[in-house]
C-alpha cells in the first residue's frame, strides 16, 4: 500500500543526545530524519517523538526538536506499550490516520518492537531504513529482515517523500524534491 499524506503520521523514536552518537552512520540517520520531519511539516502530517529514559539518555537532539511535535517520555522499549503513546496513536487512527512512518533508533530494539506492535494492532507501518540505525550495522540489517517478515513495509526516505507528494508540479514537490537530490 502506498503512503497517503492525508492518512499518515510520523513517529521519531529515541533520537536522543546520549544515544544517537553511538549509532552506526548517525549523521546519515539524523539527516534523513530531518528531511522526513520537514516533509511532515510541509504536508501536514502529525509528528510524534519518543524519548527513552531521558533522565539517563538525554532529550531529543537539538537538530530535531520541533515546535508542534508531541514528545512522550517512555520506559517501555516499544512505544505501543506505553499507555500515553498508545492512546495518542489510537486517536490518530480513529481520526483517519492509520499509516505510521517510523524513523529512529535502535533499529533492532525500540524501533523494531514499536513497528511490530503497531502492525499487529492494525496500523500500516513504514520503517524508514535510511533513517534508522543500531550500534552494530548487522543488528539493523537483521531488524529490517524481521520487520519485512512481520508485515512492516521497509522503505527509504525518498520512497516516503515521493509517495506522500503523489504528484509533481506543486510547491511542496519543488521544495521537498530539492532535499533529496
Amino acid at each position: 500500500m502506498l503512503l497517503d499524506a492525508a492518512k499518515a503520521s510520523l513517529l521519531v523514536i529515541d533520537m536522543q543526545e546520549r544515544l544517537l552518537p553511538a549509532m552506526a552512520e548517525s549523521a546519515r540517520v539524523l539527516a534523513k530524519t530531518k528531511i522526513l520531519m520537514t516533509a511532515a511539516r510541509e504536508l501536514g502530517l502529525p509528528v510524534t517523538m519518543s524519548e527513552q529514559y531521558p533522565k539517563g539518555l538525554g532529550h531529543t537532539v537539538p537538530e530535531l526538536q520541533s515546535n508542534g511535535a508531541k514528545v512522550f517520555e517512555k520506559l517501555s522499549f516499544s512505544c505501543w506499550r506505553d499507555e500515553a503513546i498508545r492512546r495518542h496513536f489510537i486517536e490518530l487512527h480513529e481520526g483517519g490516520r492509520p499509516q505510521v512512518v517510523v524513523a529512529g533508533i535502535e533499529a533492532h530494539v525500540c524501533a523494531l518492537q514499536t513497528c511490530v506492535d503497531m502492525a499487529q494492532a492494525g496500523f500500516a507501518v513504514y520503517a524508514v531504513a535510511d533513517a534508522m540505525s543500531s550500534r552494530a550495522p548487522e543488528s539493523a540489517t537483521l531488524a529490517f529482515q524481521r520487520l519485512a517478515h512481520d508485515g512492516v513495509e521497509v522503505v527509504n526516505t525518498e520512497m516516503v517523500i515521493f509517495e506522500l507528494l503523489a504528484k509533481a508540479g506543486t510547491p511542496q514537490f519543488k521544495s521537498l524534491s530539492a532535499l533529496i537530490k
